[in-house]
């Protein structure tokens, strides 16, 4: 049964609301959070606790059209080594006011483009973050690939650091599109970088690809993906392309004529759901797919599944540690942001002082929230044992919640005494039911489309 006219009814393709990898989302960051109350939380960390470590590599020898994330160009490997020995220099602050014992759980780099890092500077950054905070038994270090900007020395100098998942941005396959969005980048090139990595012994590899870009079709969608499962990675994360030239000017590049409809979109998704379903791989929250004996999909057998800024995760530490330009962190008692311009950060941290920008503290019923709507982007259920466990709310409160949610969106949820869900038909919901539980005024950003 075609679920396209209920799901309109209900607002699915005209809304615009967030993507939920934190909340409160990062539009309600405030400079309330300064690098006074940072350092302070960094102090409070548990010692001989293990700990996420988040690397931002801003830079890329060309900038992609389509991509919103705070990068910057650049031709020369000068502004690349400046920005690692700052990166050296906040490492070091850190291990200064971190309490003595702390491991590492997670180690991702990300960027941008962190293989635009020669092999000595992979080296040497590598070699001083495991010096300040070893990687714990188990811990798993990934790194965001650029198949176009990598070698064999890189890869060497990567797989010497202990590097154990590649991560690759796909984006799609099809030449037409990739010169619609400026990213080319081949299957050819793709699939030898992926042939190196596990040369090199780098077996996990996770991949991203697109929906909801310019000119594209169920047909090349349909390609794209089968190409993609033909590398076989261990989990791959499905994006819808959010198209917000106001925030990222570059995608002024992209003629918005040739973007598909909200519905073209639903159709899009839905083709690469059901391929990658058909090819064994587990659905895994709003936009993740795994193989069932990758972590995530053990995650969410065992109730473990987590949303971050990276997506979804099977990371147990409960502080995320961002470092470099624009990065964020997460503690236990708030967010913390770096100031986004390189320049600015770079200058805090050669003052001897931290970058942070700006923050939240969490407060009133913000974790409360944070986890109800974690578990719908994560689960597409609330479970009400866990939420009455962990949290200062009476069973009447969490009653009064689903009950709002479910006259939003009559139909399309399920309430128990085991809590809510959502049903299976509903799914593409799954981010405007999550924003029925955040209290936050929606009007002060302008958010990307349900979907």
């Amino acid at each position: 049964m075609d679920q396209k006219p209920q799901l309109a009814e209900l607002g699915l393709f005209d809304a615009k609301v967030p993507r939920y990898t934190s909340y409160p989302t990062a539009p309600h960051f405030g400079d309330a959070v300064d690098p006074a109350r940072f350092s302070s939380w960094v102090s409070k960390v548990a010692p001989g606790s293990s700990i996420s470590l988040y690397v931002h590599v801003p830079f890329c020898r060309r900038l992609c059209w389509f991509c919103a994330c705070r990068t910057q160009g650049t031709h020369s490997d000068a502004p690349v080594v400046a920005y690692v020995q700052v990166l050296k220099a906040e490492i070091a602050l850190l291990r200064q006011q971190l309490p003595e014992g702390v491991t590492l759980s997670r180690l991702h780099w990300g960027g941008g483009t962190p293989t635009i890092l020669s092999a000595a500077l992979i080296r040497g950054l590598a070699s001083t973050i495991t010096a300040a905070f070893p990687l714990a038994p188990q811990a798993e270090f990934s790194v965001e690939i650029d198949p176009n900007e990598i070698g064999d020395r890189r890869l060497e100098a990567l797989a010497e650091a202990g590097m154990t998942r590649a991560s690759i941005g796909v984006q799609d396959f099809d030449t037409a599109i990739q010169q619609a969005i400026g990213r080319i980048q081949s299957f050819e090139s793709t699939r030898t970088a992926i042939e190196q990595l596990r040369a090199h012994g780098i077996a996990s590899l996770s991949a991203d690809i697109l929906f909801g870009l310019p000119h594209q079709t169920p047909a090349q969608m349909t390609e794209s993906v089968q190409k993609l499962v033909s590398l076989t990675p261990d989990r791959v994360a499905v994006y819808g392309y959010a198209h917000v030239p106001w925030m990222a000017g570059r995608q002024c590049m992209i003629r918005s004529d040739a973007l598909p409809t909200p519905e073209a979109r639903l159709e899009l998704f839905e083709t690469a759901r059901r391929l990658f379903l058909w090819d064994g791989y587990r659905e895994i929250g709003i936009d993740h797919f795994a193989r069932p004996d990758d972590g995530l999909a053990a995650a969410q057998r065992t109730g473990r599944l987590r949303r971050t800024f990276q997506g979804c995760t099977d990371d147990p530490a409960e502080v995320l540690i961002g470092i470099g330009a624009s990065a964020v962190s997460r503690f236990p008692q708030g967010y913390a942001q770096n100031a986004p311009g390189t320049s600015d950060y770079i200058r805090s941290i050669r003052e001897g002082r931290f970058a942070t920008a700006r923050g939240h503290a969490f407060g009133g019923e913000d974790l409360l929230r944070a986890r109800l709507i974690e578990a719908l982007m994560c689960d597409f259920s609330i479970s009400r044992e866990e939420i009455l466990s962990r949290f200062a709310v009476t069973d009447a409160g969490l009653d009064r919640m689903f009950a709002e949610a479910e006259a939003a969106f009559p139909g399309m949820l399920s309430v128990t005494a085991n809590g809510l869900a959502i049903r299976d038909e509903a799914r593409p919901l799954a981010r405007m039911i999550a924003r029925s539980f955040d209290t936050y005024d929606l009007n002060k950003a302008t958010h990307s489309t349900a979907f």
